[in-house]
Order: structure tokens, then sequence, then C-alpha cells
């Protein structure tokens, strides 16, 4: 039998309570709630798909990052670094990102085929994020992405 991203957050979370981990447990209670507000959201509750609890880590963990700018700009050190932590503890179950040199390669391979297609130029952008979305689903955030793309059509 396989286990699910989401029961291996749960015994993950069993284990940091465990060890009195307080920092995990905390974060992991936090994305748990967060999934099962994503499950009953909407007309009837469901059972996510360990792609879609993925996307539920993925935007858990880019909050604790833009908390962490938010604090560290109103210096406030201490709760920065507590969401800092808490991002780290999230990335251990996230795929492992891509670096840049790897995203420049996807983005370059994408604004040749939407050149092939006939599209050029910043105008480009949209069909440029068409073809790299689904290649880099998970693996780049998507600021990080639009960036590169409209790097790359620009120069």
């Amino acid at each position: 039998m396989t286990t699910t991203l989401k029961s291996k957050l749960h015994d993950d979370l069993n284990a940091a309570i465990k060890g009195r981990d307080e920092l995990r447990s905390a974060t992991l209670r936090m994305t748990l709630a967060a999934i099962t507000t994503e499950e009953v959201a909407g007309k009837e509750k469901r059972q996510l798909s360990d792609e879609e609890v993925l996307k539920v880590i993925a935007k858990e963990a880019k909050k604790r990052r833009e908390a962490a700018e938010a604090f560290t700009q109103g210096g406030r050190a201490e709760s920065a670094e507590r969401e800092k932590a808490e991002g780290e503890v999230l990335a251990e179950y996230l795929p492992k990102q891509l670096s840049d040199e790897e995203l420049e390669a996807i983005v370059a391979e994408a604004v040749e085929e939407a050149k092939a297609a006939g599209a050029e130029g910043p105008r480009a952008m949209g069909a440029v994020m068409k073809i790299v979305n689904p290649k880099v689903a998970g693996l780049a955030e998507g600021g990080r992405v639009a960036a590169a793309v409209k790097k790359r059509l620009q120069g």
C-alpha cells in the first residue's frame, strides 16, 4: 500500500509531537489545516490528490517566505526567523526547486518554440508561459518563471 503525502504529514506530525518538536508540530498542524480547508472548499468535500496537496504546501511555503520578508522589513528579526524556519520545514516536503540555469534552459527552449509558432517580442509572454508552466509546475515559483521569461523575451 502506498502512503499518501497527507498521511505522511500526519505521521510526521505525530512524531514531532512525541519528540516535543514545537516548531515542526506547529508548522505541520497549520499545513494540515490548510489542506483540510482546501478539501472542504466548494460544494462537496473531497480527498486531495498528492499533487493538490503539494500545491497547498507550496502555497503555505510561499506565505512563510513573504511573511519573513515583511517581518525583516518591519525590524522584527525574531518573527522573521520563525517564519524562515517554518518555511524550511515545509521545503522538506516539496520537490527540489530548479536552479537558475535549469530554468533558463527550459525558458530558452519555450521561447524558440513560441517563435516557431509565430509569437515574438514581449507580446509572446502568454504563449511562452503556456509552454513553460506545465514543464516547471511545482519546481519553480511563478514569479521567478515570469521574470525569466520576460528577461529572455527582452534580451
